[in-house]
C-alpha cells in the first residue's frame, strides 16, 4: 500500500489525511498533541478552531459561499461536518467547535488506513512523500527543518482569537437577540450602547493595558485579526463603522437609536457560550474583564475563555513554493494550510484537499491537477504563485481574485461568478476521477 507522511492535524492537516485515506492510502499523521499545546490550542482533538468559530457568509453571492459549494462538490469532508454541526448565525456558516472537533477526531481515529502518531518532527523521510501542515505556529525543531529545506526564514503577522462568555451570565434585560433590518432569525444576542456608554467604553478600550509581544509591529497584523483596541485607536468610530455598526438594529429594551452595538454569536449547539463578535484582542486577561465588562449586559459577564494573540508564520510562497504548493527544492514535500500563506479556516481546508489531490496523482503517476482562476480555489492559488515576493502577504477568499466578469450589477455579476465556478469545478472533477 503507498504511504505518505502528513505532519500536523490542524485543519489543513485532517482534510487532507482523510481525502487520502479515504482512496486508499496509508496516512501516517503525526501530531504533537497531547504531549505538547501550542500557545493557541487548548483541546486534545484534531482540527481545532482556535479564534472564531465563524466560516463566513454561506450567501453564494460572496466569495466565501462560492468557495464553501466548491469544496463540497470536490468532497471536503470538513466542509461536510462544518455544516452537520452549524450553529444559527444568520447568513454565516457558524460551527459548535466542540462538537467539530470531535467529529473530526473521531473520523481520524476510526479510519484504518491513518495511522496516528504523538509526537514532534524535525527531520524529513527523503523517500516519502510528505506533507506539512503544522500551521502558523509551528515548532521551533519543524521551523529548522523547513528552514533548511527552504534556504529561508519565515515570514510572518500577529493573530488574535475573541473571549467568549457564558450565556447565563448576560444581563437579558439589556441585551437582546434581532437580527440586522429584522431580516432572518434572530441568531445573535445584542448589546446596545448609546453615546456616553460607548465614549465611555471606547476611552477605557484604548487605554487599557496590552500584553507584551516581542517584536511587535503594527504592520504585521493581519487586517481581518486586527485586534479590537488597535481598530479603535484609528479614530472615535472606527468601530462604529466596524464590528460594533449600529445600522439596522432597534433596541428592543430602549426608544433611543443604539449608537453603537457589540454583537455576541453562539459558540456551540446548546447556546450556553457565546464569543464577542469582532472583539479580537491583546490586552491583558485583567483588561478584558475589566473592560468589556463596560458593555451593556456584560456587567457580570463570565468569561470562559480570553482572548490572546501570538505570532503567526508563513512561508513565502512565490519564492519557496511551485503552482501545486510543493517545495521547489524538494517536490516530494507539500505545505498545507496556514503556513503556506493562505488565511482563513475555509482557505486552510482548501489548502489541504488541494494538496491531497495532487499527492494522490503523484503516488498513481497521473497529472497534476491545477484550477484556472474561475474558481475561488484556482484564484487562491493563481494569486499565491504570482503575488510580489517582496511584500507577499496571507489571504483570504476574495472575488478579486478570480478572472473579472464584465457586468456592473454587482448582484448578478456574483451571481455568474458562481455559475461560473461550479461548472469549472464539474470540469476538473472529471480529470481527478479519470
Amino acid at each position: 500500500m503507498k504511504e505518505v507522511n502528513v505532519i500536523g492535524g490542524g485543519l489543513a492537516g485532517s482534510e487532507c489525511a482523510l481525502y487520502l485515506a479515504n482512496k486508499g492510502v496509508k496516512v501516517n499523521l503525526f501530531d504533537i498533541k497531547t504531549k505538547q499545546f501550542t500557545p493557541a490550542h487548548h483541546s486534545d482533538n484534531f482540527a481545532e478552531i482556535v479564534c472564531s468559530n465563524s466560516f463566513k457568509s454561506d450567501d453564494i453571492t460572496t466569495a466565501s459561499g462560492v468557495f464553501k459549494r466548491e469544496l463540497t462538490q470536490l468532497g471536503s469532508i470538513l466542509i461536510k461536518t462544518a455544516y452537520k454541526f452549524s450553529v444559527p448565525a444568520g447568513q454565516a456558516l457558524a460551527v459548535d467547535r466542540e462538537a467539530f472537533s470531535s467529529e473530526i477526531t473521531r473520523l481520524i481515529k476510526q479510519n484504518k488506513n491513518i495511522n496516528v502518531i504523538c509526537d514532534e518532527v524535525s527531520t524529513f523521510d527523503k523517500n516519502a512523500i510528505t506533507v506539512v501542515a503544522t500551521g502558523p505556529l509551528t515548532t521551533k525543531p519543524m521551523c529548522d527543518a523547513l528552514k533548511q529545506k527552504l534556504g529561508q526564514d519565515f515570514l510572518y503577522f500577529y493573530d488574535a482569537a475573541a473571549p467568549i462568555v457564558s450565556a447565563e451570565s448576560i444581563d437579558m434585560n439589556k441585551a437582546f437577540c434581532a437580527s440586522r433590518y429584522g431580516k432572518g432569525e434572530a441568531d445573535y444576542i445584542n448589546c446596545a450602547m448609546d453615546k456616553a456608554e460607548y465614549t465611555n467604553f471606547y476611552n477605557q478600550l484604548i487605554s487599557a493595558k496590552t500584553a507584551q509581544l516581542h517584536d511587535f509591529d503594527k504592520n504585521h497584523i493581519f487586517e481581518s485579526c486586527m485586534p479590537v483596541e488597535i481598530l479603535a485607536k484609528r479614530g472615535f468610530d472606527a468601530l462604529r463603522f466596524g464590528p460594533l455598526k449600529p445600522v439596522g438594529i432597534t433596541n428592543l429594551h430602549k426608544s433611543d437609536k443604539p449608537f453603537a452595538v457589540v454583537q455576541l454569536r453562539k459558540e456551540n449547539i446548546n447556546a450556553t457560550m457565546y464569543n464577542l463578535v469582532g472583539f479580537q484582542t491583546n490586552l491583558t486577561f485583567g483588561e478584558q474583564k475589566r473592560v468589556f465588562s463596560l458593555i451593556p449586559g456584560l456587567e457580570q459577564a463570565e468569561f470562559l475563555r480570553y482572548g490572546v494573540m501570538h505570532t503567526n508564520n508563513f512561508v513565502n510562497f512565490p519564492v519557496c513554493l511551485d503552482k501545486y504548493s510543493r517545495l521547489k527544492k524538494d517536490s516530494n514535500i507539500f505545505i498545507a494550510g496556514q503556513l503556506s500563506g493562505v488565511e482563513g479556516y475555509v482557505e486552510s481546508i482548501a489548502s489541504g484537499l488541494y494538496c491531497a489531490i495532487n499527492v494522490y496523482n503523484m503516488l498513481n503517476n497521473k497529472p497534476l491537477i491545477s484550477f484556472s482562476a474561475d474558481t475561488i480555489i484556482g484564484g487562491l492559488y493563481n494569486y499565491l504563485t504570482n503575488a510580489n515576493p517582496n511584500n507577499f502577504q496571507p489571504i483570504n477568499a476574495n472575488f478579486g481574485i478570480l478572472n473579472p466578469i464584465s457586468d456592473k450589477n454587482k448582484q448578478t455579476r456574483n451571481q455568474k461568478y458562481y455559475a461560473r465556478s461550479i461548472a469549472e469545478i464539474e470540469r476538473v472533477l472529471k480529470q481527478i476521477n479519470a
